[in-house]
């Protein structure tokens, strides 16, 4: 979907892309990972012409980046960014429809679409479509510029820092919208971020940077359990590694399914670190498991957590 091959990038003779090769596959997650200063959203912003490389080459469905026109580029790729970027004289309806409006949609299917992605995005279409900017809150702001960035079906969508900036409970609530989004369409998806534990729950693979070189690629399971060297080792943290790696796996591939325990259950789909910390504040050993539906699917022993491999 997106290679780039021994692409470099320089500002004022200083090297931030350097000699950087990477292939993205169509319907991957891949997130870039690094500190500040690492190179991600520079290596972002190069992906749709935002910035011109200096040397190299990006391919975007095989074709070399730069025999597109820009604007025609970013059509086929969606951008959603922290600060959002608004149209603060739009309202909601304009807003999203911006990439429709300049395709020439019908406007019957401009309004179809608009109202599909608030219902998707959890946005009441009827109560905020005719608000403004000003009138929403930060994170219903930021789920307008994502409803935006997908308007126009973009076989891609990027993502630079786009949850920075919220509260925690409305930063998960968006985490959780686009994974929902991209295991339902399929959609490719480059998010850039320096939050680790967003990397680890929303990526199929992450890219770390740093001085804008690849130090390691892979899932997030080979980062935790494989890291190639102590950079990567100290990036993840030595000593919450195993935490970490709770994280990835799932109540459902732990349970004993033979056995049946009382109390509140917990759902299948939890991750072992959420089911931790319900051990933890229940004070108990053992936990009934439930699928979505509220059928018994077992039991889960907190023993178990602990004698976990990678």
């Amino acid at each position: 979907m997106i290679e780039l091959q021994h692409v470099s990038k320089a500002f004022n003779g200083v090297t931030v892309i350097d000699d950087l090769s990477l292939h993205i596959a169509r319907g991957e997650f891949t997130v870039i990972l690094g500190s500040s200063g690492s190179g991600k959203s520079t290596l972002l912003k190069m992906m749709n012409r935002l910035l011109e490389h200096d040397s190299g080459r990006i391919l975007f469905a095989d074709d070399e980046i730069r025999s597109f026109r820009p604007e025609a580029i970013r059509r086929r790729m969606g951008y959603a960014i922290q600060s959002v970027g608004l149209f603060p004289h739009w309202n909601v309806e304009k807003n999203i429809a911006t990439v429709p409006t300049l395709l020439k949609w019908p406007a019957g299917r401009i309004h179809e679409r608009v109202t599909e992605l608030m219902t998707l995005l959890q946005l009441d279409a009827e109560l905020y479509r005719q608000r403004y900017p000003h009138q929403l809150s930060g994170g219903q702001q930021q789920r307008v510029g994502v409803a935006r960035a997908l308007a126009g079906n973009p076989e891609v969508l990027l993502m630079d820092e786009p949850f920075g900036a919220l509260d925690p409970v409305t930063r998960g609530a968006l985490q959780l919208e686009i994974a929902r989004i991209h295991k339902a369409f399929d959609k490719t998806i480059v998010l850039v971020t320096h939050d680790i534990d967003e990397a680890l729950s929303l990526a199929t693979r992450i890219v770390l940077l740093d001085q804008g070189r690849i130090v390691q690629s892979g899932t997030p399971l080979q980062m935790l359990s494989s890291p190639t060297n102590d950079f990567v080792t100290d990036f993840f943290g030595r000593s919450d590694v195993g935490i970490k790696l709770l994280g990835l796996q799932r109540v459902a591939t732990h349970l004993r399914a033979d056995e049946r325990a009382a109390g509140e259950p917990v759902l299948a789909s939890l991750s072992l670190r959420e089911a931790l910390s319900i051990f933890l504040s229940r004070q108990v050993d053992r936990l009934p498991v439930v699928d979505s539906d509220g059928q018994p699917l077992g039991v889960i022993h907190f023993h178990d957590l602990l004698d976990l491999r990678p």
